[in-house]
């Protein structure tokens, strides 16, 4: 969860936002991971070609920011993809650098990179992996045009695509905490996150007639849509451990139904007696010993919600006991739009124009400033405008504090040291110190400083660690500039695109579970789309309001659609309840319910956002 590291009240969303840091245990692994990375740049180095390591070295400290954890399933397209992404950006700079006279044409580069910012902002627009995508390929082709290293382009991109290759094979060779339990390559993230979902059912449960219950209900949403994501990725033991597989998809399946029985009884806001929360704490032992759940407690059936809480235990025990061939729901969220029909929605092109704009000016300036290694302002320029990486103001503020003290460190460790050992070994702990780095931009950003410059001295450039700060500052106040500049049409696309997406969800769902209740496989995976369109929709909410007054007032009235929009589809799921529990018809209670917050929605929407 983010902690503030200083007392946050009464300030600015945008500062409180830098005064917050992710707060969790050391993922030792990933340290690892990260020290181990720097091998191909070692060897490279022991054979006397250190600039054939930097590519290699680019390539896994870029797959490091995206070593996050899960499962190994879902590292295949977290580090895979991106790095792919990159190493084409790579060979495509070379052969841009090559075409623009050797990399300094003041019209030709801007054109390019701004129609390659067009292009890779609209994609990144679309979800983490394709924003890693997209940050990746524009970095490596501003560094494929700009950073002069002797090797040919091709190499240069293979050399990339080795070194975040091999961080991809630690992650999917090196034992995982949790093999402790099922063997070294067992299903360690994918065991814990569908644990967690169970464990999150129970906090709910425990919540309920509370002021924790809605934060409850989230933090169980969040749960269910990680051990999705950590399911559904590619099958990397196809044979041995297929068995296993089944079991865990069927325990995920088997959360589905106690899921929306905790969420019907937090709508329902009665407190329940605490040892309700004992059965989900046992199944969520179960998964991550691997073996059964044992006995629960004994049953509360004196409402449609409590009996549908039992029957979702006994289900579950059984599934537990007794693991056969069941599947869960199949996932369709957001099955309608295909990533190019968002990446080019109105919310898709309003980013990726700005992209554009940024990555065109800063390569302007740049070229205008000096023709030699003037890849560092547009590079760290296309850091900056990455969607994921919280308010813009903030991450301006973290890249300007954090470049200055990596600068510093660098600088003065320079001093102390000199010679490729000492270089290699900054890489190697720098590469380490990413993984937890990661929990603040600011912090990110002074290691990657470190680790750049240590990189751009084996390349056998000049350090020019106080020119990198100035050029740092100068892509901070170009992107804040370009940030809040009037575009063409209304502001806030993101938003209203969000909100149209999760509203369209929740109908499909409110329909379903009238027209047809009994298909339960179908109701669940409606209700995981709904639920984590409204996730996705106040993510992109808080974003937003934590930006500058210019940009946040363009999301204004968007929190009332959100919270008219909640209530409806756990009202949707408290029906579902009923109408599985208690009769055939809907109770007039609850007809009237959803009239009224269907009525409620439809007047949020008529307030026109922004």
């Amino acid at each position: 969860m983010p902690t503030p590291l200083l007392p946050a009240t009464r300030l600015p969303p945008w500062l409180a936002h830098v005064l917050r840091a992710q707060r969790g245990p050391v993922p030792w692994n990933a340290v690892l991971r990260g020290a181990l990375a720097a091998l191909p740049l070692l060897a490279a180095v022991l054979a006397e070609r250190p600039t054939a390591g930097v590519p290699a070295a680019l390539g896994a400290m870029l797959a490091g920011i995206n070593d996050r954890p899960g499962s190994r399933r879902v590292s295949v397209a977290r580090l895979g993809l991106p790095a792919l992404a990159g190493s084409a950006g790579l060979l495509c700079g070379s052969v841009i650098a090559e075409t623009a006279s050797d990399g300094r044409s003041l019209v030709v580069l801007p054109l390019v990179f701004g129609l390659l910012g067009l292009g890779a902002g609209a994609i990144s627009s679309t979800g983490p992996v394709a924003s890693a995508c997209g940050t990746q390929v524009l970095v490596a082709v501003v560094i494929g045009a700009g950073m002069p290293l002797p090797e040919p382009g091709p190499l240069r991109a293979l050399l990339f695509l080795a070194g975040a290759g091999w961080l991809l094979l630690l992650r999917l060779v090196l034992p995982s905490p949790g093999g402790r339990r099922s063997g070294p390559y067992g299903l360690d993230g994918e065991r814990e996150a569908v644990a967690a979902v169970y464990e999150a059912a129970a906090e709910l449960l425990l919540a309920v007639g509370g002021p924790r219950a809605r934060a409850g209900r989230a933090a169980l949403s969040a749960a269910l849509d990680q051990a999705q994501d950590a399911l559904t990725g590619p099958r990397l033991r196809r044979f041995a451990s297929s068995a296993a597989e089944r079991r865990l998809h069927a325990q995920y399946a088997a959360a589905f139904p106690l899921a929306e029985a905790a969420t019907a009884l937090a709508w329902a806001g009665v407190a329940l007696p605490a040892r309700i929360v004992e059965g989900p704490r046992r199944l969520a032992a179960a998964v991550r010993t691997g073996g059964s759940c044992g006995p629960l407690p004994a049953p509360a059936r004196t409402d449609a919600g409590l009996r549908a809480l039992d029957d979702a235990l006994l289900r579950a025990a059984t599934v537990f006991d007794r693991p056969a061939g069941m599947t869960p729901g199949t996932r369709t969220g957001h099955s309608d739009t295909s990533v190019l029909g968002r990446a080019w929605s109105a919310a898709g092109l309003e980013y990726g124009l700005r992209v554009s704009v940024c990555c065109a000016t800063s390569t302007v300036l740049a070229q205008w400033l000096h023709h030699e290694h003037w890849y560092w302002l547009p590079a760290t320029t296309v850091f900056l405008v990455k969607p994921d990486l919280g308010p813009l103001a903030s991450r301006v503020v973290c890249r300007a504090v954090g470049t200055v003290a990596g600068a510093a460190v660098f600088g003065a460790s320079s001093m102390l040291v000199s010679g490729p050992a000492p270089l290699v070994a900054t890489v190697a702990l720098c590469g380490a110190l990413l993984p937890v780095a990661t929990r603040h931009f600011a912090v990110q950003t002074a290691v990657v400083t470190v680790l750049v410059l240590s990189l751009v001295l084996l390349g056998g450039e000049p350090p020019a660690s106080w020119g990198r700060v100035v050029e740092s500052l100068l892509a901070c106040g170009t992107v804040l500039l370009v940030g809040h500049l009037p575009m063409p049409g209304r502001r806030g696309h993101s938003v209203r695109a969000a909100l149209d997406t999760a509203v369209g969800a929740a109908h499909r769902y409110l329909g379903h579970v009238l027209d047809a209740p009994e298909d339960q496989a179908l109701r669940g995976a409606l209700r995981r789309d709904a639920y984590r369109s409204l996730a996705q929709a106040r993510t992109a909410i808080d974003l937003s309001a934590a930006e500058l007054p210019p940009v946040s007032r363009h999301s204004a009235g968007s929190e009332g659609v959100a919270g008219a929009l909640e209530q409806l589809i756990d009202t949707t799921t408290a029906c579902a309840v009923q109408l599985d529990h208690r009769a055939a018809e809907l109770p007039p209670a609850h007809a009237e319910l959803l009239a009224t917050h269907l009525s409620e929605l439809d007047r949020a929407r008529a307030v026109p956002v922004g």
